[in-house]
């Protein structure tokens, strides 16, 4: 399966995409988001209601809208990782990568061999599992599906350069709010801090001069041009609770004015 214009294709062609981050679960919800002006749609398990029901139908659901699939899976579970590229996933977000060798446990799942251990078994009916033109598939899909390590303690920024060393990790994703909790000894949960500008621009100059990606959460737009202009490529804006809420304070304010 040759896939044009790729989620991957894109960004390491130094193109800026910017994906919906979805939390509900809820089908018909997706279904709008995924119809909605953004480049691709990412789902999250880690602090949102999917499940892996949810992002098997979702991806099909977010595909069908032509825009590429990303996934945050919980904390260590790796062997969803797999779950979700087999489902069809463009990419994985795994949160808490604090070292080498979590990165090198979450890039084994990733990755078929040589570079990981990933088992074989797509699920989709546009990878030809086990048929005629499956090589294909094998033999593209290690550059094509992405892995973002997410960086958001001291100890994974302490150890950024390890982690971007290692085999099968394409990119590095910052959650800013887990991020300035760590940067202020928990004296606050503050993505929008000052303080962590200058660590952020770190990890895209960093991620940058490795040749891999810098992705990263952005809770409004203002923001999200901010890191733009830092480096970061791969940028999840707000979601979609966020935009249901604006949506009804913009309506409420123009029916006040």
């Amino acid at each position: 399966m040759t896939i044009s214009h790729s989620l991957a294709t894109r960004l390491r062609s130094g193109e800026t995409v910017r994906s919906a981050w979805s939390t509900i679960s809820d089908p018909l919800l997706l279904e709008n988001i995924s119809a909605l002006g953004f480049d691709a749609v990412t789902m999250d398990m880690q602090h949102g209601s999917h499940t892996e029901a949810s992002i098997c139908q979702g991806i099909g659901t977010i595909k069908a809208a032509g825009k590429p699939a990303i996934v945050r899976i919980p904390v260590g579970r790796f062997d969803i990782a797999s779950r979700a590229l087999d489902f069809g996933a463009n990419a994985v977000i795994a949160p808490m990568i604090n070292s080498v060798e979590d990165a090198q446990a979450f890039a084994a799942a990733m990755k078929y061999p040589p570079v990981g251990e990933r088992s074989w078994g797509p699920l989709r009916s546009d990878i030809s599992y086990g048929q005629a033109g499956s090589n294909e598939y094998l033999l593209t899909v290690n550059q094509e599906t992405l892995s973002f390590a997410m960086i958001e303690t001291r100890a994974a920024y302490e150890a950024l350069d390890d982690i971007l060393a290692v085999r099968g990790i394409d990119g590095v994703f910052v959650g800013p709010a887990d991020f300035s909790i760590a940067w202020s000894n928990g004296r606050e949960a503050n993505p929008l801090s000052e303080d962590i500008v200058v660590p952020l621009t770190r990890i895209a100059q960093k991620a940058a001069a490795s040749n891999k990606l810098a992705g990263i959460y952005a809770p409004n737009s203002a923001f999200a041009k901010r890191y733009n202009a830092l480096g970061f490529r791969f940028i999840t804006l707000a979601s979609d609770r966020g935009y249901l809420a604006a949506g009804a304070s913009a309506m409420l304010k123009a029916w006040d004015e």
